[in-house]
């Protein structure tokens, strides 16, 4: 009898945990599948599409954004690293890695028995007093010109001496308060070309050329358009062309077309940047008088342009306007000119906002998408650091926030306190993969790095990933932007939450199946789910989601 019940007791504890273990799994594939990047000891990963298109990076956003994967839970966490990405540009494999950490060491705690209210009260104590010790590691940069800032740029850029010169001069060209403008990103101004030189200069570069080569190549004193639409007469519906009057109301917008474009040349317009298409009467017309017309261009790329010049974009009816009125929406250039070898325009000088663009070069096509990847980073990471400071990094910060966060655990009582564990062991995590993965026991040099700040009180000791000795990661010039971090955790916490509160998953039930219970492909007849079935190496396949077993859970 007793033998029945514990097997009885052990399945149902099983069946309770299932939905939690299978996610769990999910999450720490997805982070196993980046953690080996993660340092300057990196390595990198190779994506491979149906094709055979192969991509080797060792940047966390660009393997997770490529993932192929059904299983929800990944789906989640790679959800949660691009609104990082977004909202940072940096730190998405710390936040995935911590993430995964914290989701396993809460499954095993939940696994001994600690109620899952308990295991997130915990996490949420353990995180507040990370970012707290985080705020109070972080030191403020003087500006652009803080000496510091190209040690950012470096570390970020994956130690691209030429990457990091080029993101500080930019930084240093825009200045600080454009830096921290809440909505500009540094980032956006980085483009990498084949066959280029590098360079940074003060300009705007568009990557298309002009509509057709009769226009001119090169221009001075430019007065400028941008027209955030077509520049094509208004449209009129094929079932009114087919009347008289709507055929007379085709004429009609035609000649007002023209007068339109005639308008703008009395105005001195001889540069125009087009959202969209451009009609071939006013191709013919504005060749024929000089100007020079870009279309198709990129919503980001007319917004730079529009904004460095001065301009304010219009929509094609504005050009119904009074001379006088379209004066206003007009901008300036001192030279725009068409840099053939490269295939793109410049703008030069506009009469708007200084703007910088950091040109990163190439030598081959397979490497010009990883060093433009690169320069983002290292450009996300120096508009993060003037923004909020910086902090020790090589999982220097990381490791003083978890010994803050062991001393306020002693404060906390109940089993809340199992949940500040699991933090405590997130924030060791990432000195320990850093060192892994430059060759050295990571049980051995978290233990060096750990004892050293607490004999010393020093929270910037680390371990140097070239020699494996404890080192000062100040004096080493290894800082991260504290808002990354901080960000992270936000990112980790919030990933490991989520995962944890989820009680049940159950399959929904297509909506022409007629029946509530009726099971799809991989789904049972109760409407649980069975998996969405993982190829091989996938992240469903580690997951264990593999079919007709795959991530159903009853209760918790």
């Amino acid at each position: 009898m007793t033998t029945i019940k514990q097997v009885s007791r052990s399945a149902e504890v099983d069946e309770k945990l299932a939905a939690l273990i299978t996610n769990s799994s999910a999450v720490q594939a997805i982070a196993s599948a980046v953690e080996g990047t993660l340092g300057p000891k990196g390595l990198d990963a190779m994506l491979v599409d149906r094709f055979g298109d192969v991509v080797i990076t060792n940047d966390g956003i660009t393997i997770l954004s490529k993932i192929d994967t059904t299983h929800p839970a990944a789906r989640m966490v790679i959800g949660i690293a691009k609104a990082q990405e977004d909202e940072v540009g940096d730190g998405t494999t710390t936040a995935t890695v911590m993430a995964g950490t914290l989701l396993g060491e809460g499954v095993a705690q939940v696994a001994k028995g600690v109620p899952v209210a308990r295991v997130i009260e915990g996490l949420r104590f353990g995180l507040d007093k990370a970012r707290e010790a985080m705020d109070a590691l972080s030191r403020p940069l003087d500006g652009p010109g803080d000496s510091l800032l190209h040690r950012v740029a470096f570390i970020a850029g994956r130690e691209r001496e030429d990457i990091a010169d080029l993101v500080v001069d930019a930084a240093r060209m825009v200045g600080a308060e454009k830096l921290r403008e809440r909505h500009w990103k540094l980032l956006d101004t980085v483009v990498a070309k084949v066959g280029a030189e590098n360079e940074v200069f003060m300009g705007v570069l568009v990557d298309k050329e002009r509509l057709n080569k009769q226009m001119p190549r090169e221009i001075t004193d430019a007065r400028v358009l941008v027209v955030d639409d077509a520049l094509e007469p208004e449209e009129i519906e094929d079932e009114a062309l087919g009347t008289e009057a709507g055929f007379q109301r085709y004429l009609e917008l035609q000649r007002e077309f023209r007068d339109n474009l005639t308008k703008l040349l009395a105005l001195g317009v001889n540069f125009i940047v087009v959202d969209r298409g451009v009609d071939d009467v006013a191709e013919e017309l504005l060749t024929d008088q000089g100007v020079m017309v870009l279309r198709r261009v990129s919503s980001r790329e007319v917004r730079q342009v529009a904004e460095h010049c001065g301009a304010r974009p219009v929509k094609r009816t504005t050009l119904k306007r009074e001379p006088a009125d379209l004066r206003r929406y007009l901008g300036s250039a001192s030279r725009v000119y068409e840099d053939e070898k490269l295939g793109h325009v410049r703008i030069l000088g506009g009469g708007g906002k200084p703007m910088a663009t950091v040109l990163v070069g190439a030598a081959t096509e397979e490497v010009v998408d990883e060093r433009e990847r690169i320069a983002r980073d290292a450009a996300a990471a120096v508009q993060a650091a003037v923004r909020g400071g910086v902090v020790p990094g090589g999982g220097a910060a990381e490791l003083a926030a978890a010994r803050h966060v062991a001393q306020a655990r002693r404060s906390l009582k109940g089993m809340a306190g199992y949940g500040v564990d699991c933090v405590i062991e997130a924030l060791r995590r990432p000195l320990a993969q850093i060192v892994a993965n430059a060759g050295f026991n990571p049980l051995e040099k978290v233990g060096d790095a750990l004892a050293a700040q607490e004999e010393t009180g020093n929270p910037s000791l680390g371990i140097d990933c070239d020699s494996g000795d404890v080192a000062d990661m100040r004096d080493l010039g290894v800082v991260d932007p504290t808002v990354v971090k901080t960000y992270a955790l936000k990112a980790a916490g919030e990933i490991a939450e989520a995962i944890l509160r989820i009680n049940t998953i159950i399959k929904k039930r297509e909506e022409h199946s007629g029946a509530p219970g009726g099971g799809g492909p991989g789904g049972s007849q109760s409407g649980i789910p069975g998996g969405t079935g993982g190829g091989a190496g996938g992240i469903d396949a580690m997951a264990g989601d593999t079919g007709g077993s795959g991530f159903a859970g009853v209760g918790r």
